[in-house]
């Protein structure tokens, strides 16, 4: 059988990565779609997702779930706790305000993790992230349009900040786990605990719950943009360079607010796209420069 040469490889790779991006957005929208409260989105989300990664590994990868390192088993819990509370305020931003609130706001994640990982690192920082701090905040004060907790934009807003915050703690863990553990593993583990983390807050809480037509769309959240996404994403990195990866990733609010014009008619402010705008190509820059670095 003849193997695809580097042209070809390169551009099957971009699809897969475009593709992950697409659903990464589109998964916003299930925050409008299933009408249950967040933490029972992210429960069905984490569960299938688990599921799905936990065939895979199995069946198609060949990943051996069991072979973990001694201290790989407490941070997968950390993971995956970490996970659940992302995804709860991912989800809750976008139910109180709009997709593209909750998209923009989550996107301010790689400035977090630019001033996060020099202090957990022990890395010097340097002026262009202080630059780039102060073009994000001029971006989250367009967004968020006055300080009023009042406002649902503004709540809205907020909960995607701490989304984003959540995520870029995620990403620092993942940075020194993934080093001992297999991507697939750490994918599968994951959504595992952060399903576990759930079930107790779901119980003592119990919030409000999906209807049993929702369970199609907590399928495909799991299945499809979680499970597939992911490992779309992780397979392009084998033929695309992290500053490639960094910019693409950069375009998931894009892909996010087009499909919510299309599907929930929800037509952003002027304001929010302007702001989105800062907000996206600043990180998208800090992406860039950090993978420069590393490459």
């Amino acid at each position: 059988m003849k193997h695809p040469g580097p042209a070809a490889a390169a551009a099957h790779a971009l699809f897969r990565i475009h593709s992950a991006v697409l659903l990464f957005g589109l998964s916003g929208l299930f925050g409008k779609f299933i009408d249950a409260s967040p933490l029972y989105i992210v429960l069905g989300r984490t569960v299938f997702a688990a599921m799905a990664l936990g065939l895979y590994a199995r069946l198609i990868s060949g990943t051996r779930l069991s072979d973990i390192p001694g201290q790989g088993m407490g941070l997968f819990i950390l993971q995956g706790a970490l996970l659940a509370v992302h995804w709860y305020f991912f989800f809750l931003s976008i139910q109180i305000s709009s997709v593209a609130v909750g998209l923009v706001t989550f996107s301010t994640f790689p400035l977090f993790v630019t001033f996060m990982e020099p202090l957990v690192f022990k890395e010097p920082l340097a002026r262009k992230d202080i630059l780039t701090a102060v073009v994000v905040f001029i971006g989250i004060c367009l967004v968020i349009p006055e300080p009023d907790l009042s406002n649902q934009t503004t709540l809205g807003g907020i909960f995607g900040i701490l989304s984003g915050l959540t995520f870029a703690i995620l990403a620092l863990v993942n940075r020194r786990n993934v080093r001992v553990s297999d991507a697939v593993a750490v994918a599968f583990y994951q959504n595992l605990f952060a399903a576990l983390c759930l079930v107790i807050p779901v119980i003592l809480i119990q919030p409000r719950a999906p209807a049993a037509t929702d369970l199609p769309a907590l399928v495909f959240l799991g299945v499809v943009c979680t499970a597939l996404s992911h490992t779309l994403f992780i397979s392009s990195l084998k033929q695309i360079r992290a500053q490639t990866a960094s910019v693409i990733t950069g375009l998931e609010p894009v892909y996010g607010i087009v499909l919510a014009f299309f599907f929930l008619r929800e037509i952003p402010a002027l304001s929010t796209l302007a702001g989105g705008g800062i907000i996206i190509g600043a990180s998208v820059a800090a992406g860039y420069f950090a993978s420069q670095a590393i490459d």
